[in-house]
């Protein structure tokens, strides 16, 4: 029995989380959940799965009542819960930076994190190794192009390893002219042709953003140089990403764009357990596959980080802060979707360098980068 604590369990992968697990009550044990003010769902969902306990993370979201189950809130509970439940694996599911500190609590406490937290190690990369490494806790990918490369590399000497190659979707927006990009309206970036996500990753996998992100988690997850980190074009979304070896040899893994294989993948790793729910694979009926070089013109917000991941240091974090600030603008209809690029670039400009040393370096140059951001967005828009 694999006891579990959720973070983020009203989202799309905490709710998916729940759904692969609800399929092996035998196997799983649901020991904790955690929202950020979703307070309805919650209840439902302490209701249905009855874990020992529950933390609201914003406590003006409202109170739960639910008996035989420990209620906690605010933020500093959320880091608690992260790393003293009693769950042998806990999921990161939240949004955003936020979602540091419980990273490093639950490595710091020895456990396995299951993370699905992009920006844990885009904003906090080295500062999540160094605690992994003290702290002897296990990180595990939950993002479907990372728990590829996971599967891909099993058994294999790392020096055997010429390069990885993540692979994208492309987004809405492969096949528009860069003329129409400023003409892009939310409704617009939020239709993706093959995954059914939360709006702001969305709407980073419409700028490509995303794979930026994806490129800089897999130079910390694998101690990949960014040299040997590609990525191509896959509109099928059913190659999650390859690994190459030194002999030539190519490994890829393959599967339908469902997130719930590499959140139960996460959840045993090694083991693999029957699920025939997700063996639905017929390659007769997925022809064909095809591949695309990305163009790094027409997408200049994936230039934008990947140029910030090789820089390093506090780059990535300005990077990860700009682009959410920028994402946000452009939902709420504020600033166009062509002009995100320009104020994520003008807060890497604006940024002075430094290295990352601590959560609170992380924080105020997560802060800082978000101040600068919307300065620079309220000129365009003057």
């Amino acid at each position: 029995m694999i006891r579990v604590a959720i973070l983020g369990s009203t989202g799309s992968v905490g709710r998916s989380a729940l759904e692969v697990m609800g399929r092996h009550p035998e196997r799983f044990r649901v020991v904790a959940l955690a929202a950020n003010r979703s307070v309805a769902v919650l209840r439902e969902q302490a209701a249905l799965h009855r874990p020992r306990r529950v933390v609201v993370a914003d406590p003006g979201a409202g109170r739960l009542d639910l008996p035989g189950v420990s209620c906690a809130y605010g933020r500093e509970a959320l880091i608690e819960l992260a790393g003293n439940s009693d769950a042998d694996v806990v999921v990161n599911a939240l949004v955003g930076v936020s979602g540091l500190e419980p990273t490093l609590a639950v490595l710091r406490a020895g456990k396995r994190l299951a993370l699905a937290n992009k920006e844990s190690l885009v904003a906090g990369g080295e500062l999540v190794n160094e605690t992994a490494r003290s702290g002897g806790g296990e990180l595990v990918p939950v993002d479907s192009e990372h728990s590829a490369i996971l599967q891909c590399l099993a058994g294999s000497d790392p020096g055997h390893v010429a390069r990885i190659v993540l692979t994208a979707s492309g987004g809405p927006f492969r096949r528009w002219d860069a003329s129409r990009m400023n003409d892009v309206t939310p409704a617009d970036a939020l239709r993706h042709p093959t995954w059914n996500m939360g709006s702001k990753i969305t709407i980073d996998s419409a700028t490509l953003a995303n794979k930026a992100l994806e490129v800089i988690e897999a130079h910390f997850l694998y101690g990949m140089e960014y040299e040997r980190i590609d990525v191509v074009v896959h509109p099928q979304s059913i190659v999650h990403s390859f690994v190459e070896f030194t002999d030539g040899s190519v490994v890829a893994q393959l599967g339908l764009p469902t997130m719930e294989l590499p959140i139960l993948y996460a959840l045993t790793h090694p083991e693999r357990i029957d699920d025939a729910r997700l063996r639905t694979f017929r390659p007769s009926r997925l022809s064909d596959l095809t591949f695309e070089e990305l163009d790094r013109l027409r997408f200049p917000l994936f230039e934008l980080g990947v140029q910030a991941g090789r820089a390093g240091g506090w780059a990535p974090t300005v990077f990860n802060a700009a682009n959410e600030v920028a994402v946000h603008a452009f939902l709420e209809g504020v600033l166009p979707f062509g002009e995100m690029a320009g104020a994520v670039g003008a807060a890497l400009e604006r940024t002075p360098p430094g290295r990352i040393r601590s959560v609170e370096d992380v924080l105020g140059v997560d802060a800082e980068a978000r101040r600068v951001t919307r300065e620079s967005i309220e000129a365009v828009v003057a």
